[in-house]
């Protein structure tokens, strides 16, 4: 059997873990993340959805859980379980990307299984579009967050107008058929309007992680390479062929890729970098290349085999599947850990990386179906 389609049979396996009667577990082994995660889940269901109807269940489950616990305001939580104790809730918000998620999960579902959605569930989706809307304080199309409200938390630190949060925003709006709100997006976020908004760079070939505010010159930005935010920029189709050629040779020039696909910023940041913040001491990520700093997350190694196949490098994507299919290989007391994180340098998994990571299988299953049809699926 090929390695792929070995993956592919243990991934199958990590999925069967996470599901659960209330949906999808973000992770499969208890003393893991016990809890249904929005963007978890729906990353997990991306793959899931093309395993027949095993996982039809916890999907849906998923989908209902997350809507059940709306918040009055349109907001998706961002998790629904008992895992974190710590802040006494079941139920948690404080998410930007939880709602955009839920819209893109419920179109997934749509199109493999049909609508679920009563006329009360079809509100759920026009109330988290609502409220998405509402996060514009400068009326200018994009939806603005503030720090740790997306999936890298408090690491790196970041706010206002981030690449990651508006390729979501521009598959959500194309999905709900919002075709010249997406565009206008499209053309401010590239440059090619209101530039001073934009946030591609194009001396450094890639978008930027976050800008905000311009202080007569001085702007409030970063500049290291966020690989989730630029990938699904090419994956959704945010990102102009051009600009995905250029982002795409930017991760093969620096080694983004290697030891396996993908390291999830690059560079690292240290202490005494103007980005580093003291709290960076007391979190998981104060080492170079391990968790968020530089690790390689096997989660966004799915989407970047789809960004290849999105821009038509097909072996090169069959390639990145096969690297991708040896990083799920790893594991600390397993073979086939599909881990959270492996280290950036080594590709071993170590530290915290937590083991039968949903969205690490779901991911590789979404990524081995782009890849078997020679197409990407769901994002136009």
């Amino acid at each position: 059997m090929h390695i792929t389609d070995e993956a592919r049979e243990h991934a199958l396996t990590v999925l069967r873990h996470c599901a659960k009667k209330t949906g999808f577990y973000a992770s499969g082994l208890p003393g893991g993340y016990e809890a249904t995660w929005a963007r978890d889940s729906m990353i997990t269901s991306l793959g899931a959805a093309f395993t027949g109807k095993e996982f039809e269940p916890p999907f849906r489950k998923s989908l209902e859980l997350l809507s059940k616990h709306q918040s009055v305001s349109g907001q998706i939580p961002n998790a629904v379980g008992t895992w974190n104790k710590d802040r006494q809730s079941d139920v948690t918000f404080n998410t930007v990307d939880s709602s955009l998620w839920y819209i893109i999960g419920e179109h997934v579902y749509r199109q493999t299984f049909g609508s679920w959605l009563s006329l009360r569930g079809k509100k759920n989706i026009q109330a988290a579009y609502g409220w998405l809307k509402h996060q514009d304080p400068n009326e200018v199309g994009f939806v603005a967050q503030q720090p740790t409200m997306d999936w890298q938390d408090a690491f790196p630190h970041k706010y206002g107008h981030t690449i990651s949060t508006q390729a979501l925003w521009y598959a959500a709006l194309n999905i709900l058929g919002e075709k010249k709100r997406a565009e206008h997006l499209k053309k401010v976020v590239n440059g090619d309007v209101e530039k001073y908004l934009a946030l591609y760079d194009k001396k450094l070939g890639y978008y930027l992680p976050w800008n905000w505010k311009n202080h007569d010159g001085d702007r409030e930005e970063e500049r290291w390479f966020d690989s989730f935010g630029n990938i699904m920029a090419i994956v959704t189709g945010l990102a102009t062929p051009k600009i995905a050629s250029s982002i795409l040779r930017y991760i093969e020039r620096e080694k983004i890729d290697r030891p396996f696909p993908v390291k999830a910023i690059w560079p690292p940041i240290k202490p005494g970098d103007k980005e580093w913040h003291s709290y960076f001491d007391k979190c998981d990520a104060r080492t170079p290349l391990e968790y968020l700093n530089g690790g390689v997350w096997p989660m966004i190694g799915g989407f970047y085999v789809v960004a290849l196949v999105k821009v038509g490098k097909h072996a090169k994507a069959k390639k990145a599947l096969e690297a991708l299919a040896l990083a799920n290989r790893k594991g600390k007391d397993r073979r086939w850990g599909f881990q959270e994180w492996l280290h950036g340098k080594t590709g071993q998994a170590i530290g915290n990386s937590e083991p039968y990571q949903a969205w690490s299988a779901g991911a590789y299953l979404y990524a081995y179906e782009c890849v078997r049809r020679g197409k990407v699926l769901f994002f136009s």
